[in-house]
């Protein structure tokens, strides 16, 4: 799993930020979390691919994270993109995207399944789960969390070796829990695999403000994707546009009991996020700035 963070910057892009979007990358399928204006660019600019798997989860109807929405199904089209799409969000992704493409006279030649969503599971995929939690912000808003299903334990590659299974397709069977045959005997997976191991957990808050139910929505992640709008000093304006300070989302992650906690959607008045990233980590220990560009081997 990789994740990446594709625009960083709350409300007003910078040369520097983009707007909000975050991707993870998984057994070769894109999740992206928001798309703000000129969402297709940096995706372009990360070689993520035109026609591969994808979900889109928007947090709620913002410009900055849902306008690059429109751009991704139009370049997407031009490239000839036949890979289905689905996106979700609030009630009003649907008539946006529906009516905008009417407007644009843009018909996507692949599939496009718009969703909204509820609190709740929003997707059951092989492998993992998508969730929905009910943010706090000025407009009805979700934050997200990708729970990836339990994964078979490692695989012990000089077992495998010894027992004379051949190097490519049937190891990656047996790492996937599958038992194979080999000169006519049956190796078990279970035999060569080491104990199942827990899946990732991934939360993505979207803009709002901490709340107890979204500690306990993200409680035990191994990454926590938070907005962090503002600096502490400037927590009043923090409470009257509904957004999360640094200090708040350290503070939210350290009870939830995350393991890393990534801060994203910086105020443009924030040109270097070293002091949001230094209040963060006066309440948790494992804390990064995201900037536009910004990988991380989950």
């Amino acid at each position: 799993m990789r994740l990446l963070f594709l625009g960083t910057s709350a409300a007003v892009p910078t040369p520097e930020r983009g707007l909000a979007c975050t991707c993870v990358e998984r057994s070769g399928e894109i999740l992206m979390f928001d798309a703000g204006e000129g969402a297709q660019v940096a995706f372009a600019r990360a070689g993520l691919g035109w026609n591969r798997p994808m979900r889109v989860f928007v947090t709620h109807m913002h410009g900055d994270h849902c306008v690059g929405v429109l751009g991704l199904i139009q370049t997407m089209s031009l490239h000839h993109r036949a890979e289905a799409l689905e996106v979700y969000g609030p009630e009003g992704i649907i008539e946006f995207v529906t009516a905008s493409l009417r407007s644009l006279d843009v018909i996507p030649p692949f599939p496009l399944a718009l969703t909204a969503v509820s609190p709740g599971t929003v997707v059951a995929a092989r492998g993992y789960d998508v969730l929905a939690c009910a943010a706090l912000h000025r407009v009805e808003a979700y934050s997200y969390l990708l729970a990836e299903h339990e994964r078979p334990g490692r695989l012990d590659t000089a077992g495998v070796e010894a027992l004379g299974v051949p190097r490519g397709p049937l190891w990656g069977r047996l790492q996937s829990g599958e038992d194979v045959k080999v000169g006519g005997r049956t190796v078990r997976a279970r035999d060569v695999t080491g104990p199942p191991r827990r899946g990732l957990r991934v939360g993505v808050s979207g803009d709002t403000r901490p709340t107890p139910g979204l500690e306990e929505f993200f409680a035990g992640c191994d990454w926590l994707v938070f907005e962090s709008t503002f600096s502490h000093e400037l927590r009043q304006k923090a409470l009257d546009t509904m957004h999360t300070t640094a200090r708040e989302a350290g503070e939210l992650a350290a009870r939830a009991g995350a393991k890393n906690l990534v801060l994203t959607h910086f105020s443009a008045r924030h040109g270097d996020a070293a002091g949001l990233l230094a209040e963060a980590r006066e309440a948790h220990a494992s804390v990064t700035a995201a900037h536009d560009g910004l990988e991380i081997e989950a």
